[in-house]
């Protein structure tokens, strides 16, 4: 296992690429797209990467990993933000195997804390519930931030908690939530639309 990644300094221009999935169909078998975006702190986009997952699938880990090796930005790249844990519906996405896999520490955001009951609820529902249920307990505790009047919710392998809130904070330049990931869903959200 991979020990914590160290940062002696975190820069303004740390490269972060933040994912977040575009539009789906609940409950349907079908493909959702991944959007990766590289930003350098929370001011400049350096690059896109596109991934497909399956929805209410196993396979968003491997693919998230899979888009990133292969991404020209990968060397540059310090750190993975995602947009909470599940992607197109409940596709889990295991993020100390993330961490380990890419070499990259991993930060999760929410803006709503997820209750665990109702959600281990509703995994029964689906194929290999126990998995997935192990995934989302693999992710760790929630760190609660305050951004001014909001809060968000947060979970991170691989990295020092106030080493990811640091970065957090350098990357959240126009509203609570950091530009990589408000980019991301900005660009899946439209890309999904006119692009199968």
């Amino acid at each position: 296992m991979i020990e914590n990644v160290r940062f002696r300094k975190i820069k303004r221009e740390i490269r972060i690429v933040g994912i977040d999935d575009g539009p789906f169909i609940p409950r349907t078998a079908g493909k959702a797209d991944l959007i990766g975006v590289v930003f350098r702190g929370g001011y400049w986009l350096d690059g896109v990467m596109r991934a497909k997952v399956e929805v209410d699938g196993l396979d968003a880990t491997d693919k998230i990993v899979d888009m990133i090796k292969d991404s020209i930005h990968y060397k540059q790249l310090r750190v993975i933000m995602l947009d909470g844990i599940t992607y197109a519906g409940f596709n889990i996405v295991n993020i100390r195997r993330l961490f380990e896999s890419t070499g990259l520490p991993v930060i999760a955001l929410t803006k709503r804390k997820a209750d665990l009951e109702d959600v281990k609820n509703a995994l029964k529902n689906l194929a290999n519930w126990e998995k997935r249920w192990r995934d989302i307990r693999d992710a760790g505790g929630v760190i609660e931030l305050k951004k001014g009047n909001a809060r968000i919710y947060m979970q991170t392998t691989g990295i020092l908690r106030e080493d990811a809130e640091k970065i957090v904070e350098i990357s959240s330049t126009r509203s609570s939530i950091p530009e990589p990931l408000r980019v991301a869903h900005i660009v899946a959200s439209g890309f999904s639309q006119t692009v199968n």
